[in-house]
């Protein structure tokens, strides 16, 4: 079977539309998963919901789709300056007020981990953890630089096993590492990226009675219009200015 594994959307509805159309494009057939982080920080919350449930995408829940649901007094976002921890409030706020009472309700009942079994119940392995931040909390970062200790501690809180792989994202940074046996792999992000490609970014994974290809997968969409949307609502302009230097200070390839 393939996988697709889509995260960290956070509201960027041409970026998620892009990702769709290459995963359809491709014709494999593939089953889509999203991990979490529908919303926040691009004004189209709403419309990037209504498509992942117009498409029956099955998925878990972010720390900004879990915070905005529950009314949370943050969304426990990793702020890197104070001008970052104002604008992760803003977008919060902003976020809260804009969501419409069917996508609140959408966003508070996604599960906090999913389990696939691509050769049924009967058999236990190789499992597909899908978690958006660790096994443990959503908000905690789950970072490249973690050392396999970190790793195979949240194996072990996964009950993940020789031959299963754990996906997340949270971090907005692609990576893969096999450690023990067990595929740790980071999706990055479809509608944030943070690694200095603006490209919005997915993974995709063969797996039948074990884990095969792992592929992070990079589609271009249409950032003037993605920006644009932004500049037009009252978020902070910054956000468009990110979504063009893919999260860094230079960006890679930008049209």
């Amino acid at each position: 079977m393939k996988y697709a594994l889509i995260s960290d959307i956070h509201g960027n509805l041409p970026a998620l539309e892009a990702v769709l159309a290459d995963i359809n494009g491709r014709g494999d057939d593939a089953d889509i998963y999203h991990l979490g982080d529908l919303v926040g920080y691009a004004p189209w919350p709403n419309e990037t919901v209504a498509l992942l449930e117009e498409w029956r995408i099955p998925g878990i829940a972010g720390n900004y789709d879990s915070t905005v649901a529950t009314d949370y007094k943050h969304c426990g976002c990793k702020a890197e300056s104070p001008r970052a921890e104002e604008l992760s409030h803003l977008s919060f706020e902003w976020t809260k007020a804009h969501v419409s009472p069917e996508t609140k309700h959408a966003l508070g009942k996604l599960p906090f981990r999913l389990d696939l079994r691509p050769m049924g119940g009967h058999k236990s392995r190789p499992q597909l953890i899908l978690v958006h931040g660790t096994p443990t909390l959503n908000t905690l970062y789950w970072t490249e630089d973690r050392p396999d200790s970190f790793c195979l501690k949240m194996a072990t809180a996964a009950g993940a096993r020789e031959g299963d792989l754990i996906a997340f994202g949270h971090t907005h940074k692609p990576w893969h590492r096999e450690i023990a046996g067990i595929h740790f792999v980071n999706t990055g992000s479809v509608g944030k990226p943070k690694d200095g490609d603006w490209r919005a970014g997915y993974v995709l994974v063969e797996a039948d009675a074990e884990i095969g290809m792992v592929e992070s997968v990079r589609v271009e969409y249409d950032l003037k219009r993605a920006t644009e949307g932004i500049l037009q609502s009252e978020l902070p302009d910054e956000f468009a200015d990110q979504l063009r230097a893919g999260g860094t200070q230079k960006a890679v390839g930008v049209p």
